[in-house]
C-alpha cells in the first residue's frame, strides 16, 4: 500500500493543467485564512509530499522551497478577519481559494479542491475527501497555505506580543487564553469566535474554555 499521496487523481483528470487546492486556518480563534493552489509536473513531484499536518516544521519549510522551485506553477490566496466576518469561515476559505487560482501564472483546466464542499471557483473542480492525504498537488498546496499563514502568525507576534502567535499559530493554547484573559482580543482576533466572545464580554476563564470547546 502507497504511504503517502500520488498523482493518481491528477492523471484521471486527462489533459490539460490540473491544481491541488487546499486551505490552512479555519480552526484558530485570530489571523488570516490562506489557501494554496499548485500545478505539479509529473516529471518532478517532491519526495515526501503529505498532508502538511502530518510533516514536521522542517520537512514542511523544505518542502515548501522544494514546491515553489520545481512547480508549473504556484500561488497562495488569503481572506483577512474582516473578509472571515462578513462571510463566515467557509466562505471567506473559499474566498481564498478563488484568489489562489487566480493568482496561478497557467490556467487549470481542474482543481481537485481537498474536502467536499464545492467551491465556487474559477475553473471546473472535483472535491477529494481528505485530498492532502491522496493527492500530491492538494498535498503541496496545503503545504504552502500553512506555511504562508503560519509565517503572517509569527510575524504578528511581534506586533501583537502577549498572546503566542508565534508558537501555536492562533489556536487554542493555555498561553493563548492567558493572553484573551489578561489582555482581551487583538486586532487580529475572529470576534465571531466563542472564546474571543467571551473575553470581550470578560467571561473568560481557564475553567470555562473548555465548556465552550466541548
Amino acid at each position: 500500500m502507497p504511504s503517502g499521496p500520488d498523482m493518481m487523481l491528477e492523471l484521471a483528470c486527462g489533459p490539460g493543467p490540473v491544481c491541488g487546492v487546499d486551505e490552512a486556518g479555519r480552526g484558530p480563534w485570530a489571523g488570516p485564512v490562506s489557501a494554496g493552489a499548485v500545478i505539479l509536473d509529473p516529471d518532478r513531484v517532491p519526495k515526501g509530499l503529505n498532508d502538511s499536518k502530518k510533516l514536521t516544521a522542517k520537512a514542511r519549510a523544505a518542502l515548501e522551497e522544494e514546491i515553489k522551485a520545481v512547480a508549473i506553477s504556484w500561488s497562495v490566496g488569503m481572506a483577512s478577519i474582516e473578509e472571515i466576518a462578513e462571510l463566515n469561515i467557509l466562505h471567506a476559505a473559499g474566498l481564498a481559494m478563488c484568489r489562489a487560482i487566480e493568482g496561478l501564472s497557467v490556467t487549470p483546466a481542474i482543481a481537485l479542491v481537498d474536502g467536499n464542499y464545492r467551491f465556487k471557483l474559477p475553473c471546473p473542480i472535483k472535491t477529494v475527501v481528505k485530498g492532502d492525504s491522496l493527492s500530491c498537488s492538494i498535498a503541496a498546496a496545503s503545504i504552502l497555505a500553512k506555511e504562508a499563514r503560519d509565517r503572517i502568525m509569527v510575524e504578528m507576534d511581534a506586533v501583537y506580543p502577549g498572546y503566542g502567535f508565534a508558537g501555536h499559530k492562533g489556536y487554542h493554547a493555555r498561553v493563548h487564553v492567558e493572553g484573551l484573559i489578561k489582555l482581551g482580543p487583538s486586532p487580529i482576533h475572529r470576534l465571531g469566535w466563542a472564546p474571543v466572545k467571551a473575553a470581550l464580554a470578560g467571561e473568560l476563564t481557564m475553567a470555562s474554555i473548555e465548556e465552550l470547546l466541548d
